[in-house]
Parts: C-alpha cells; sequence; structure tokens
C-alpha cells in the first residue's frame, strides 16, 4: 500500500501535537507495510526520514503559464477568502497583520510565484501557503505512483482534495481538530468552510475520538457511516521519573500546553487560588506559551498567589519530563479537547491526573478524574484528593500505565490500514 500524507508539521519541527502524531502513526504504518510520501510545506533537512520519504513543497518549483496551473487556479477560486485564517492571535495583533497583508501582492500573485518559501507555520502567509500547498499538491498527483491520499487537519485539505482531483484516488481526511476546539462558538467562518469541504469530500474521515467524531456528524453535516474514530497513541519512551531530584519541600501541581483559550489555562488559575485558600502547602506551575500569558499573569496578580504560582514558558522534550519528575498532580482542564496526549505522558512517569470531561482522552482512560472544565470547586477538590490520599494516587500508578501501554501507535496504525484497503477496495469497484 502506497500513501500520499499531507501534513503541516513533522519533528523536529512542530508547533503542537499534530506533528508528534504523524510521526508516531507514519513509524507504526511503515512497519505495517505502508511506503508513505509525506509531504510537508518546508522540510528542513534535520528529519526523520526512516519510515517516510519527506517532501518539502518549498523546493518545488511552479511554471504560471502552465495550462494546467491555470486551470487549478480556477478550480480552488473559494481560497480567495478573508484573511482572518490565522489560529490562536489576539485582536491586536490580527488588526496588525492585516494592516501589513494590505501592503502586500495578492495571494494569486503569490501562489503563482515560480518558487515559494513556505514558513511551515501559521503566520501572516497562512492563506497563500495552503493555496500555494495545494497547488503544488495538484502537481505532486500527476506524477507519483500511490494508491490513498491521507491529509492531516484543514489546512492540507484543499492539497488533498486538488490530489484526489486529479489522480482520482480516494481521500482520507483526519480531523485532529476542528474550529470549533480552536475558537469555541467564535468560529471562523472561512476555516470552517475549509474544513467542511475536506470532509464533504473525503471518501473517509478519521477523527482522534468520539468526541470529535460528533463534532463531525452534528457541526460539520457529515454522514455517520463515513466518520471513523481511530484514538492517538503515544510513542514508548524511557519513563524518567525519579531521576530529576526534588528541591522543593511543597507539592507541585502542573498544567502543560498551549496557553490558548481551548486550554482553558484560567481555570486551572482559579482552582489554584481556591486550593490555595486551605493549603498553602502547594506550588503551580504552568509550562506552555500563548496568546493568553499576559491576561494569566495579571490574574495570578490580581487573586494574589504570584509566590505560589510560577510560569515556565515553553520546555523542550527533556525539560518537560524533568517537570514531571519532579509533579504530583498533572492537570488538563480544556474546554474542547480533540484527544490529548500530554495525559498519557504524565501517567507514563508516574503522575496522577486531572483531567476535564471535555476532551476525547478522557473516553479511553478510567484510572484518572475527571471535571467539567468550568467547575473550578470540583477541580480543586480533584487536585486535592490527589494530593492528600496516597492509596488513590497508588492505584491510579499502578493501573494507569496498562491503560496507556494500550494506547500505542500500533494499534492506531492497523486500524488506519483497515481504513485503506476498505476505500481502495470500495474504489476498484466504482
Amino acid at each position: 500500500m502506497k500513501i500520499l500524507m499531507f501534513g503541516w508539521e513533522f519533528p523536529p519541527h512542530i508547533t503542537g501535537g499534530l506533528g508528534t502524531a504523524c510521526y508516531g502513526l507514519t513509524h507504526s504504518l511503515a512497519d505495517e507495510g505502508a511506503e508513505i510520501i509525506f509531504v510537508v510545506p518546508k522540510a528542513f533537512g534535520d528529519e526523520d526520514q526512516s519510515a517516510v520519504r519527506l517532501m518539502g513543497a518549498s523546493d518545488i518549483e511552479i511554471d504560471a503559464t502552465d495550462p494546467d496551473t491555470i486551470e487549478f487556479w480556477k478550480r480552488v477560486t473559494y481560497l480567495e477568502i478573508g484573511s482572518n485564517l490565522i489560529p490562536y492571535v489576539t485582536p491586536e495583533a490580527f488588526r496588525r497583520i492585516v494592516e501589513e497583508q494590505q501592503q502586500q501582492q495578492s495571494t494569486e500573485e503569490q501562489v503563482m510565484k515560480a518558487k515559494f518559501d513556505f514558513s511551515g507555520g501559521y503566520g501572516a502567509d497562512l492563506l497563500a501557503e495552503v493555496s500555494r500547498y495545494a497547488l503544488i499538491a495538484s502537481g505532486l498527483a500527476c506524477k507519483q505512483s500511490f494508491d490513498v491520499i491521507h491529509a492531516h487537519d484543514w489546512p492540507t485539505y484543499p492539497a488533498g482534495i486538488a490530489a484526489a482531483a486529479v489522480s482520482g484516488k480516494p481521500l482520507i481526511v483526519h480531523v485532529h481538530a476542528t474550529e470549533f476546539d480552536r475558537s469555541g462558538t467564535n468560529i471562523n467562518k472561512e476555516v470552517y468552510d475549509i474544513e467542511r469541504r475536506g470532509m464533504e469530500a473525503a471518501d473517509r474521515v478519521i477523527a482522534v475520538s468520539n468526541y470529535t467524531r460528533n463534532t463531525v456528524i452534528e457541526k460539520y453535516g457529515i454522514a455517520p457511516e463515513k466518520v471513523v474514530t481511530v484514538h492517538n497513541g503515544i510513542a514508548a519512551a524511557t519513563d524518567f521519573s525519579g531521576s530529576q531530584k526534588r528541591h522543593l519541600k511543597e507539592k507541585v501541581v502542573t498544567f502543560l500546553g498551549r496557553l490558548t483559550l481551548q486550554k482553558g489555562p484560567e481555570y486551572f488559575v482559579e482552582a489554584a487560588h481556591l486550593l490555595l485558600q486551605y493549603n498553602d502547602n502547594v506550588r503551580f506551575v504552568m509550562a506552555g506559551s500563548g496568546d493568553m500569558l499576559p491576561k494569566l499573569v495579571r490574574q495570578v496578580a490580581r487573586l494574589g498567589i504570584g509566590t505560589r504560582f510560577h510560569f515556565t514558558g515553553f520546555l523542550g522534550e527533556q525539560e518537560v519530563q524533568q517537570l514531571f519528575a519532579m509533579s504530583d498532580v498533572f492537570v488538563m482542564p480544556s474546554v474542547s479537547e480533540p484527544f490529548g496526549l500530554v495525559p498519557l505522558e504524565a501517567i507514563r512517569a508516574n503522575v496522577p491526573v486531572v483531567i476535564s470531561r471535555q476532551s476525547g482522552v478522557s473516553e479511553v482512560l478510567d484510572h484518572v478524574l475527571k471535571v467539567d472544565f468550568w467547575d473550578v470547586n470540583a477541580l480543586a477538590d480533584a487536585i486535592h484528593g490527589l494530593l492528600s490520599y496516597d492509596s488513590l494516587v497508588n492505584e491510579f500508578k499502578k493501573h494507569g500505565k496498562k491503560e496507556v501501554n494500550e494506547l500505542n501507535w500500533d494499534n492506531a496504525a492497523r486500524e488506519v490500514m483497515t481504513v485503506y484497503q476498505d476505500v481502495v477496495a470500495v474504489s476498484q469497484l466504482t
């Protein structure tokens, strides 16, 4: 089975969990016998290509006079949309970006250039990058031999659609998150439309959880029989727990993730304030970066808990493991979490976990405490329980690792291979 796969990130150059998931899945798919051409906007040259053949769209030139290229642009005019395609920016930053874009050349002029330097990120040129990426996908599909197209998350859906239109091969779109997860009720209509078109064009939609599957069906109007759930896995890794010496006498409660609306960091701060009113032998650590950082710093100051609250900024993998080794409780109070890999990492490091019920990972974990993200009293009580009752913690540690070990990428890859085989079989009949 040969797969033409489109992704926006690939380790070590990642912004969030998308790249990590693509890495784990592709390695296990290779073990299952899949041959994968993995296309990213920008290849840096230091990626692990032991399981994939990595292609960088930045390295591919375009002939703007070619009739097929001109015809392609006519087919993707729906990408001529508003410029608000940038996740996780503040209104102030967005206004600045729009002003800058008004002074730049049009999207069509950028996309049709012979050479285009992709950033591979989510910046001000994201619209042009998504369009150019789709154009390159159309060209690649004419030249490569493959059985299935697999597109990860919305920036790659237009590329998947273009490749399927040219090749006639079945298309699978993989939903790692939706606009409702990123933006709540204040969704970006342009991003939503791209997501919906990708899902409608796909032969099959893979959702990372039943939580996400329900969103795809209910919010995007996709037929239930077309949407399958394949839970994420977690790669095998060295257990660093106990390798870091503790220098604090207090208990340590940790939040790790992007400081954005989706992750619910403000609820973590409120719960910390409640808990510290009757237990001052605790320190709270918030690890990560994001547009909500200034607001959260002000919130901590307003509540008067600054001496017990620490912001670390973004942490690398080794620093994360060191933090877990020092932590007594990990908390993920996400407002909307399609899956959530960090709780699995915490459990693997022997850290008991509190997660929101509004997360996909809550479907597959039993030995954790689950609360509604908005219920800060319940969140504070759950943290207090794990800090106070050793028997509960020991029970969670004993059985939690077994649950996590069953959530591996090999199992996920076998399920994805079944999806590949199904869509190929159907396409051969039509």
